[in-house]
């Protein structure tokens, strides 16, 4: 199978369009023919080498935290699927990644596709689905909550937003100005361009704040919030915890291979209360060129994702 490699960290180019041996299916797994996987910021992070304090890479390392195909083999004692279906995988840090054109996994790292979506459709939903889900059920967002997301016209807050107005929260965004529409549409009541003005001084009163910028976002979303409010945030710039001083509640996204969660994103989109947010496709082969675009930060709404 052809697939994605690379031997050590560095930029971009360390990564190589490569032929490696078809997986085989083992007990209690799928193998699954992949047609797409998305491209995260976490991707291109742990490629670098940003994040070697916290995960210690196999090398040679095929990267992408997720996948959508059809399986076409099922192991020993696997009974969740059968050949011929379609479904999204998670894939975990230390095995196989999505960036290639086949993977075997265990059947509780799959999940059916539903009908209504294409595969790359379902693939935008994956990981960024995983990421918006337990950011949700971590700030324990209700209806009537005065919610603020950042980065809304990105592939996890775009969802965060659809989530949040799906509860029937009051939800105001960040964004730029060119995609204040866009985010209008997801469900945003409001939208702030952060080319324009400063968030913190046109919000205030917020039950809850999801950071997934850091740095100076994150100092400036404490004023933001009520007494008692939550603010909580994903892996971003480096943050100061200043909870104590503001009277709130900060707290990590811990993001995992979840599959109730994944579960419950690809039925709400199969319901059609989340719209998937695809930024791009790309080749696999232009895998290196794909995370050049995303460490420019060239791509603004949705997912990108690498096609097979």
């Amino acid at each position: 199978m052809k697939a994605i490699q690379y031997s050590e960290h560095g930029p971009a180019e360390t990564m190589r369009y490569v032929d490696l041996p078809d997986p085989v299916a083992e007990a209690g797994q799928i193998l699954v023919k992949l047609q797409a996987a998305s491209v995260t910021p976490f991707d291109w992070k742990l490629r670098a080498g940003y994040l070697k304090s916290h995960f210690t890479l196999p090398m040679p390392s095929v990267p992408g935290r997720d996948g959508g195909g059809t399986v076409i083999a099922v192991g020993e004692g696997a009974s969740q699927f059968k050949v011929g279906d379609r479904v999204v995988v998670m894939a975990g840090v230390f095995a196989q990644g999505g960036y290639a054109e086949m993977i075997a996994v265990d059947e509780k790292q799959a999940v059916r596709i539903p009908d209504r979506l294409s595969t790359i459709e379902a693939v935008a939903l994956t990981n960024a689905g995983l990421s918006a889900w337990i950011a949700l059920q971590t700030a324990e967002v209700k209806s009537g909550d005065k919610v603020l997301v950042h980065s809304g016209a990105g592939a996890v807050g775009g969802l965060l937003i659809q989530l949040c107005h799906h509860l029937g929260a009051n939800v105001s965004t960040t964004c730029r100005s060119s995609n204040r529409d866009y985010v209008l549409g997801l469900g945003a009541d409001s939208a702030v361009a952060y080319d324009q003005q400063d968030f913190s001084e046109v919000l205030d009163d917020q039950d809850i704040v999801f950071d997934l910028m850091g740095g100076d976002v994150h100092d400036k979303s404490y004023k933001v919030l009520k007494r008692g409010g939550r603010l909580v945030w994903l892996v971003a710039d480096p943050i100061k915890d200043r909870g104590a001083d503001f009277g709130v509640t900060v707290t990590r996204i811990m993001v995992t291979d979840d599959k109730s969660a994944l579960q419950a994103i690809m039925d709400l989109a199969g319901a059609g209360v989340l719209q998937p947010q695809v930024a791009r496709t790309m080749p696999l082969s232009e895998a290196a060129e794909a995370h050049r675009q995303m460490e420019k930060s060239a791509i603004s709404r949705g997912r990108l994702i690498l096609t097979m």
